[in-house]
């Protein structure tokens, strides 16, 4: 399992759904990775590939309007990243249903998503945990 509790933000809804596409993206890369053919997992890597482009689409509304809610002052800049990758999902898949399904192409892919989802859960979503946290910290004093 790819998910550490380093990685929760302190805000549960937003923690969950993290620890939620961090299990898929673990099981997804078991996937990539494993001996068989690409013939053979591509029924897994389709389904996967539609989880994620749903959920990822549903976990950064829930987070927006979260950042919203509390008046996040880095929302404009923290929804241009959502929409970047959101774009990026899209076009791999694209990308990869014209190559017939490159294994390569997976494989790198793969690695991409996981660098980028800790790095953007671990670093830019922490900022939001810290200021919604903080608020709310103001409120019980």
């Amino acid at each position: 399992m790819i998910w550490r509790d380093e990685y929760k933000i302190g805000v549960d809804l937003v923690d969950e759904q993290h620890k939620e596409l961090f299990n898929r993206l673990g099981d997804f890369i078991q996937t990539v990775r494993s001996a068989e053919k690409v013939a053979a997992k591509k029924a897994e890597i389709d389904r996967t590939l539609a989880f994620l482009g749903d959920y990822v689409v549903t976990h950064f509304n829930a987070e927006e309007a979260l950042q919203k809610k509390y008046n996040y002052p880095d929302f404009e800049n923290h929804h241009e990243v959502h929409e970047q990758f959101k774009s990026e999902i899209a076009e791999f898949k694209k990308e990869f249903e014209a190559s017939g399904y490159d294994e390569d192409l997976l494989m790198e892919f793969s690695g991409y998503l996981l660098t980028w989802l800790i790095n953007h859960v671990a670093a830019t979503d922490q900022k939001i945990g810290d200021y919604i946290n903080s608020l709310n910290e103001e409120d019980t004093k």
